[in-house]
């Protein structure tokens, strides 16, 4: 009996009827307020999807744990421990969503014993349902995916986020960074607008990159497993190894890859997702 496939399948199930929630809300009109910044935005859909996604999964299985973007942002607690903890973003590209941009995603990792188990990515706009099993390999509506395998840099379309940052050395660091990585010289840098959806399409060959400092754990977890499972590499942007609480990460198409990004881009203190300093 493998207890966590049948977590997966009804992972799955639920994160459907959550992007079902996502695209009936586009056809009103979108209520936002502020969190931490004017461009910290979160609306009632993102309170609305999460509620379901926690309250179904709950249901079914009383004694997991949950770490989700909208409970943490009202005060619930973000420790990552070893027991079955289901991580929780339920609409990754919430700025996506507010201006109907249509890179808009569910995502959900599992981990047990701090190691994910699976995750999948619902781009619902696009109706592309990303999943993967660790050990078993990574799939878009059902058919697998693999990376492209670009070992070469200067060959290579590279995926990013920009922002605001109150900290104005954080803001130049930032532009400094994809300066560094535009003159190595690469093809470009894109910047789709979920976390989520980047990593997936690094592990559909779609891109060969993506780095980000200043994220999340619920913005990683999901993508994280189906870039590994699709082939690719995860590891810090210091070229050490994947760190899901370190809000910071390097995902790519091979181990080249990633270690000439983790030379070329400069960190800058972004806190951790867990109670660590």
């Amino acid at each position: 009996m493998d207890p966590w496939q049948e977590c997966m399948d009804f992972g799955v199930a639920v994160t459907k009827e959550a992007g079902k929630m996502i695209r009936e809300a586009l056809q009103r009109e979108i209520s936002v307020r502020e969190k931490s910044s004017p461009v910290d935005l979160v609306t009632e859909t993102d309170q609305k999807v999460e509620e379901l996604i926690i309250s179904s999964i709950r249901e079914k299985f009383p004694t997991h744990s949950f770490i989700g973007e909208e409970s943490v942002a009202a005060g619930a607690p973000s420790a990552l421990t070893d027991g079955p903890t289901w991580i929780i973003d339920p609409i990754d590209g919430t700025t996506n969503f507010v201006h109907r941009f249509p890179f808009i995603s569910v995502s959900i990792g599992f981990t047990v014993n701090r190691q994910i188990e699976f995750g999948i990515v619902f781009s619902c706009l696009e109706n592309k349902m990303y999943t993967a099993r660790r050990g078993r390999g990574a799939f878009c509506n059902g058919a697998p995916i693999t990376v492209s395998g670009q070992q070469d840099i200067t060959k290579s379309l590279i995926l990013t986020e920009m922002g605001f940052k109150k900290d104005s050395e954080h803001f130049r660091t930032m532009m400094a960074n994809m300066e560094s990585i535009l003159s190595i010289p690469v093809h470009g840098i894109r910047a789709p607008g979920s976390a989520a959806v980047n990593m997936c399409l690094v592990a559909c060959g779609a891109a060969d990159a993506y780095y980000h400092i200043g994220i999340h754990c619920w913005d990683m977890a999901g993508g994280a497993a189906i870039l590994t499972e699709a082939g690719g590499v995860v590891m810090d942007i210091t070229g050490g190894p994947f760190d899901l609480m370190s809000r910071r990460l390097i995902a790519a198409s091979s181990q080249g890859i990633a270690e000439s990004i983790a030379k070329k881009i400069q960190p800058f203190c972004c806190g951790r997702d867990d109670t660590e300093s």
